[in-house]
């Protein structure tokens, strides 16, 4: 299988190379097709009144100078690439409930699924100050991957994958749960300063304290677990 790999953290970014590595490990093929700069909490922006700059960077390899959106257009109807599925991520940090509406990385993958095409987003939540395991993630990626492509999908239907954050280590890929977006509102906080006629707004709402809704991504990936999202365009 052709393999389309894209995401919102550039085209450098370690979470890129491990979704490239779990595809060899799955034995298929991919072309990148990524932006050059980290385009973190985008959401579905695209690029149309002006021109996108698009380098090459190696067989197959190409950073463009726009949203994770704009690669997935750009791969399609620019590179005229035919890829079999879409793949966006492994981001660093979670896009879970309302995280999907303004990430990147599942922009990508909504934009694949616009156009028909097989398509998932992958992100890998993040605890501050817990060590990180790239291969392991490779390898927990390319078993999800697997399975994925087994499951029929509809029209328009796209997967959304979140992975749990572990100590580093052995471990196998942990309990997969089909989960909804969480839906209860954020915990949102922010603390101010004052800047001569303004003030200054520094957003202080942990990531951790978002609630977890019964059933939700956040409870799931929260506990370990693999959240899986069925989501529609």
């Amino acid at each position: 299988m052709h393999f389309l790999l894209t995401n919102d953290d550039g085209i450098d970014a370690p979470g890129l190379a491990a979704l490239e590595s779990a595809i060899e490990l799955m034995g298929g093929q991919c072309s990148i097709v990524a932006p050059a700069q980290e385009h973190s909490q985008c959401g579905h922006r695209v690029t149309t009144r002006e021109p996108l700059r698009v380098e090459q960077r190696g067989e197959g390899r190409h950073a463009v100078h726009g949203t994770p959106a704009d690669c997935v257009r750009i791969a399609l109807f620019g590179l005229n690439l035919k890829p079999d599925v879409v793949l966006s991520g492994v981001n660093q940090g979670g896009n879970m409930g309302q995280d999907i509406h303004i990430s990147g990385t599942v922009a990508a993958a909504r934009e694949a699924a616009f156009h028909g095409l097989r398509a998932m987003s992958l992100s890998h939540y993040m605890i501050s100050g817990l060590g990180f395991d790239w291969p392991r993630l490779s390898a927990w990626t390319a078993e999800l991957i697997q399975r994925l492509l087994d499951e029929p999908v509809q029209d328009g239907e796209y997967w959304n994958i979140n992975f749990p954050h572990l100590p580093p280590g052995e471990h196998p890929l942990p309990k997969t749960v089909i989960s909804q977006p969480a839906r209860s509102p954020l915990t949102v906080s922010f603390d101010s300063k004052p800047e001569g006629q303004a003030a200054l707004y520094h957003y202080t709402a942990r990531y951790a304290d978002r609630p977890q809704d019964k059933g939700s991504d956040v409870a799931a990936c929260f506990t370990g677990k693999v959240s899986v999202s069925r989501l529609r365009v």
